[in-house]
């Protein structure tokens, strides 16, 4: 499937489709209904420095077209997935990125150290956590923040490629996107989910347990699409769009926008042979239109 081959920063990856993190845990479920090995590519459950339990239930509501989630960074901790989840995702023949979270300057740096030192491939950084020595401000929402996080993380983590995932709550996500640029970034995945809301007209309360959430699926997609070409014209490294992927349709319009990777998240919860459903029509598209690799449509949208 040469069609679908990409580099990005250096990282091979037999096809551009990469499952997003906290959607895929680390693949062993996955692996269940098919070998992960047919895609390129894992950003693994968002990890901290030490386990953490997430937040109290209800932590998910279904919204059109999509789902609200307030799960909270549940995850076994970053030691326990360097022991027990890498050795057997270095077996799977599949492109492994760290994602990883804080909630202080410190934990950051403390993680970066240990990813760092691990046999994954790349690291996403996920700069859309509250900083609790700013009053829960996320690192993510202005340029300054994000960049000297960004900063932290490189500097504590110089031999993995460095993914710096972006939030979609802000007022200009290109100037967040050229900050990290700045800041030691080599490459940004965009976007994270968006902050919404869900109230039981019963008991008057917010449905989820934490009140708001992250929001994902097919519903933000042209937000995503407008985000991911809009950073696409300002950066020069490489740019991966999710955000409401569910077909190869999706895949494709991604890639016009300026994604040279795409991550596949929310249509997984529903129909996990998504991903191998999507690399299967973008092979079928490239070849129907003679087109010799995907790269080549990389930010190929005609602006009107």
């Amino acid at each position: 499937m040469s069609r679908l081959n990409v580099n990005i920063c250096g990282v091979e990856f037999k096809n551009p489709v990469i499952a997003a993190s906290g959607t895929y845990g680390f693949g062993r479920e996955y692996n269940e209904f098919y070998p992960i090995s047919k895609i390129g590519g894992i950003s693994c459950k968002g990890m901290t420095i030490r386990e953490k339990a997430g937040n109290p239930p209800p932590r998910i509501a279904e919204t059109p077209e999509g789902i609200l989630n307030s799960v909270g960074l549940q995850n076994p901790g970053v030691d326990h997935f360097i022991e027990h989840d890498l050795p057997w995702l270095r077996e799977q023949d599949i492109v492994v990125i760290a994602n990883i979270a804080g909630s202080t300057e410190e934990d950051y740096a403390a993680i970066a150290e240990k990813v760092n030192r691990s046999d994954v491939n790349m690291v996403e950084l996920n700069i859309s956590c509250p900083n609790v020595k700013a009053g829960g401000a996320t690192f993510g929402t202005s340029p300054e923040c994000a960049a000297h996080i960004t900063s932290v993380v490189r500097g504590k983590c110089p031999n993995k490629p460095l993914i710096v995932k972006l939030s979609p709550n802000v007022t200009n996500i290109s100037e967040i996107a050229l900050a990290v640029e700045s800041a030691g970034a080599d490459a940004v995945s965009l976007i994270n989910t968006l902050l919404g809301m869900r109230i039981d007209i019963r008991t008057r309360r917010p449905i989820l347990k934490n009140n708001k959430g992250g929001m994902s699926g097919a519903a933000v997609f042209p937000i995503a699409v407008r985000m991911v070409n809009e950073v696409y014209n300002v950066v020069k490294i490489p740019v991966i769009g999710l955000g409401g992927i569910c077909t190869w349709q999706d895949a494709i319009e991604m890639t016009l926008a300026g994604a040279s990777a795409i991550q596949v998240g929310t249509a997984m919860f529903t129909n996990p042979y998504a991903p191998l459903e999507i690399i299967e029509g973008m092979e079928k598209y490239l070849e129907q239109n003679g087109i010799g690799n995907i790269s080549e449509l990389v930010g190929g949208v005609k602006l009107w």
